[in-house]
């Protein structure tokens, strides 16, 4: 029997229902010990803040492509801004992604300590004349920064841990909100292959689509399935942090896009690290009696860099 991504209404996690919340904590957690995937609905997020976000990503991609290389990510820095199209390659065997992307990370002051102290991952974020997008771009970071808060107690929940157990880790968490915006094929060559198979750095991904497929999972068993879309509802992945975390129990899933239709694409990504400073070690409930974890504890930041270094010259993820 083909492989699904299985979809968990997480309502009673979002109200606190104590008496649904085991059981969606479960569901997640059977997810992330299989398929590494699941959709997620009743989560919260209001729709007409999404319909917003994705009105203000068509805007800004559809700028003439110098107002956007002004804000270009080797002018930003700190993996802010924008890049283009063919500028990345995550499976450099297939070649470059046709995609064209905009990150946003945590939203500092320029008299922040880190920022001034010129802390790693600490960086401003850039922005487009129009006031409107920043204001929808920030809502909805935090909106999905809350969100994750709350399915890491779920995770928390399914281990056999205190529900707040991630909750000091990720006060200042090292996320990015990706605005990707995939071109019709017919539009370019190579333009099928819009994000080579990857795997996620951090804890989770949060991922937003119109009504244009494209996202492929690899199962366990090396299969390629598609993930559908099914309207109002996040795609949810673990990342290899998170996979770390819990001695490789819940599983950081390979997954690529591709574009099948010929239609354009516009998805948006929300990847959630923790603080840089966090102990990523091994919860020891994911370690069996008698064995040693299969990973030297480290922090967060740490992780993220050896991670960005290893993929080198690979780029950035996306999804």
């Amino acid at each position: 029997m083909k492989q699904t991504i299985p979809l968990v209404d997480i309502e009673p996690l979002i109200k606190g229902d104590a008496a649904g919340l085991r059981a969606v904590a479960a569901e997640i957690g059977q997810a992330c010990r299989g398929v590494g995937f699941f959709y997620i609905v009743n989560h919260g997020v209001e729709p007409a803040l999404i319909d917003e976000t994705f009105a203000q990503s068509h805007a800004f991609f559809a700028l003439p492509l110098a107002n956007k290389r002004a804000l270009a990510i080797e002018k930003v820095g700190g993996n802010r801004g924008y890049t283009g199209l063919l500028h990345e390659a995550l499976d450099p065997m297939r070649g470059a992604d046709m995609k064209e992307a905009f990150n946003v990370g945590l939203d500092l002051r320029a008299d922040d300590p880190e920022i001034m102290a010129g802390a790693r991952f600490r960086s401003l974020n850039a922005w487009p004349r129009d006031p409107r997008f920043k204001r929808a771009i920030l809502a909805y970071f935090d909106a999905c920064l809350a969100l994750g808060a709350q399915l890491h107690r779920a995770f928390a929940i399914d281990l056999g841990l205190n529900a707040d157990f991630f909750a000091d880790k990720f006060t200042r968490p090292m996320a990015t909100l990706r605005l990707l915006h995939y071109p019709a094929a017919g539009e370019a060559p190579g333009a099928a292959i819009g994000a080579g198979e990857h795997t996620d750095y951090g804890n989770l991904t949060l991922l937003a689509t119109d009504g244009a497929a494209g996202l492929e999972v690899r199962t366990r068993a090396g299969e390629w399935i598609a993930a559908p879309v099914i309207s109002g509802a996040f795609i949810v992945n673990i990342g290899d942090c998170l996979m770390r975390w819990t001695n490789d129990i819940y599983v950081s899933t390979p997954h690529r896009v591709v574009s099948r239709s010929g239609l354009e694409r516009y998805s948006i990504a929300f990847f959630l690290d923790p603080d840089p400073d966090a102990l990523v070690a091994a919860i020891p409930g994911c370690v069996a009696a008698g064995q040693s974890p299969r990973y030297a504890p480290i922090r967060a930041a740490d992780h993220l860099t050896a991670r960005l270094d290893a993929s080198k010259p690979r780029a950035k993820e996306g999804s």
